[in-house]
């Protein structure tokens, strides 16, 4: 299976190693997937490797119960729910990210919520919800529909000790929240290191209603994956 540019196996390779370039997982964990376009299912990213040595061999395309269609991996990832049941539930969306990034998992631990005092956290003012289930693993229908049922409309999810979730109607809108939403936790817990937040900043109003737009999330996008594809050995990761 080889991929062409637009196609869902490339989207994914692309958004794994935007995902990666950003520093905001572990070596091996985490996971991209697309609804396919003709409603069969879910193409993801399964296999062991690494979101920075994704190429075509490991994008796969499964039905919602996690029936291979296409690739040649023999099986989806363990949490391959977590993926197909939220894209069930959320017509709206095309594309679910989850990873493991270090500042949105701290925050996460501490129980405080997230102020949208940055461009970064600007998409995230209306809250985060928090799955905060004792199981570690989102690899079951069962869980996979708590979780969406607790994403609701939300861009993003925190899995409380485990990592985050996002969507979007596209995976480099999906992509990218998630990399704001690392940013934004992170400069959360810079200001709380640093003595705290205004009080004039932990209610910001309409301050930062223009980083809600898909048209912000895709300018970063862009660039991100110029960045990338200028990046020695970009070629030869993606075969």
């Amino acid at each position: 299976m080889t991929s062409s540019p637009g196609s869902p196996i490339s989207e994914i390779i692309d958004g794994c190693h935007v995902l990666t370039s950003e520093d905001v997982g572990d070596p091996v964990w985490g996971h991209v997937s697309r609804r396919d376009d003709e409603g069969r299912g879910v193409w993801i990213k399964g296999g062991p490797r690494g979101l920075d040595e994704v190429s075509d061999a490991d994008v796969m395309l499964i039905d919602f119960d996690g029936g291979r269609l296409s690739g040649t991996l023999d099986a989806p990832p363990h949490e391959y729910p977590l993926h197909s049941e939220v894209l069930r539930a959320r017509g709206d969306a095309a594309s679910v990210v989850h990873v493991h990034p270090p500042h949105a998992i701290a925050l996460a631990a501490t129980g405080r919520p997230l102020h949208a005092f940055s461009n970064g956290a600007g998409p995230f003012a209306s809250g985060i919800p928090r799955f905060e289930r004792e199981a570690g693993l989102v690899d079951t229908a069962e869980l996979g529909v708590e979780l969406a049922r607790c994403l609701g409309p939300a861009r993003a999810v925190f899995l409380v000790g485990h990592g985050i979730v996002t969507v979007g109607p596209s995976v480099a809108v999906a992509v990218v929240t998630a990399l704001l939403l690392e940013r934004a936790c992170r400069l959360e817990l810079l200001a709380l290191s640093a003595g705290g937040i205004a009080p004039a900043l932990e209610e910001p109003g309409r301050r930062y209603a223009h980083t809600e737009s898909d048209y912000y999330m895709l300018r970063s996008w862009e660039h991100l994956l110029r960045r990338v594809r200028r990046a020695p050995g970009c070629d030869q990761a993606r075969r």
